[in-house]
């Protein structure tokens, strides 16, 4: 039986390999991959699926900004090739999907092939709505709102999200000269 449980630190070093048999080195090169460098997946949202202590899947969320709005990248959606067509890749969504929801997320953006993604609700976005820095085929450029409306809000270029800055507090008065 396959479990679906929240990604824990001992799983990435499996998790990386089963990415790199998967999508190989060329993945790098892509655009999504891009938005993810120096961004850390959201923790919470990251989940692997199990059968007999085995990895058989992985799915991760990443923070992203449209325009000036906050949203969820997924990908990359992972399960080992002997182990396609079982459902492992929709239960990880779904799984995930609805925590993001219950998180209070609005909009999830990916890019990748409609008639997979479309089981579990993603539709494609609209010509000119978003673009992605980089190449990318936009016609694979897929969202899934989370709260209805939010698409309309999503305009713009998919981007690294801005880091929040924290400035410390001082009782040192400002001078301005």
């Amino acid at each position: 039986m396959v479990e679906i449980a929240r990604e824990r630190p001992e799983d990435v070093p499996h998790i990386d390999a089963l990415i790199d048999v998967c999508f190989g080195p060329g993945r790098f090169a892509k655009t999504a991959y891009r938005l993810r460098e120096g961004v850390n997946p959201v923790p919470e949202l990251s989940y692997v699926a199990y059968e007999d202590k085995d990895l058989r899947g992985s799915l991760r969320f990443w923070p992203v900004m449209i325009g000036p709005m906050k949203a969820l990248l997924l990908g990359p959606v992972v399960v080992q090739h002997d182990q396609r067509g079982r459902g492992i890749g929709i239960m990880l969504m779904e799984k995930a999907i609805a925590e993001a929801k219950a998180m209070g997320h609005r909009l999830i953006v990916l890019v990748g092939d409609e008639p997979y993604y479309a089981k579990v609700g993603f539709k494609p976005v609209p010509k000119g709505q978003m673009t992605m820095p980089g190449p990318v085929n936009l016609a694979r450029l897929l969202y899934l709102e989370l709260v209805e409306g939010a698409l309309a809000e999503a305009k713009g270029v998919i981007s690294r999200p801005v880091p929040d800055i924290k400035v410390a507090a001082s009782s040192a008065p400002v001078v301005v000269a």
